[in-house]
């Protein structure tokens, strides 16, 4: 089944996998500040909305084209967006490696943040495909 674009912006977009089902954040470069947070927030609104007709449903990064992230931009997720993201009910991440330097450095940041936090467990997971990452989604959610 094909995956559905549900937005599109030139730093990146945000797309529904019915298959697995899961909604899959995809960074196609880097993001300012604003851009990053603005597609995460629209995107857990999406989340919340499709989760209304869609149960179990997950989350997908796919950020093998992500940029570098700044110390802010990753206390944010850790400490905003996150939250909200577990209490939306999301419980696993399943990422697309990072193919730059800046983008393994980001999701490494944000996988110490979030393993470390104490008010919600988001459980990671890297792949080196989509397809092995949805793979492993799919048996996460069943």
């Amino acid at each position: 089944m094909t995956d559905i674009t549900l937005i599109a912006e030139s730093y990146g977009s945000m797309l529904l996998a019915p298959d697995v089902p899961c909604l899959i954040v995809q960074w196609h470069g880097f993001a300012n500040q604003a851009q990053f947070q603005s597609l995460m927030d629209r995107g857990l609104a999406l989340y919340v909305e499709e989760a209304r007709r869609t149960q179990p449903l997950g989350w997908l990064a796919d950020t093998r084209h992500v940029g570098a992230t700044t110390p802010a931009l990753q206390e944010w997720l850790a400490h905003d967006w996150n939250p909200r993201a577990y209490a939306a009910g999301i419980r696993h991440c399943s990422f697309v490696a990072p193919e730059s330097v800046f983008g393994q450095i980001s999701v490494q940041q944000y996988t110490a943040h979030t393993t470390e936090a104490a008010t919600y467990r988001i459980e990671p997971a890297y792949h080196r495909t989509l397809a092995a990452a949805k793979r492993w989604l799919r048996e996460q959610l069943a």
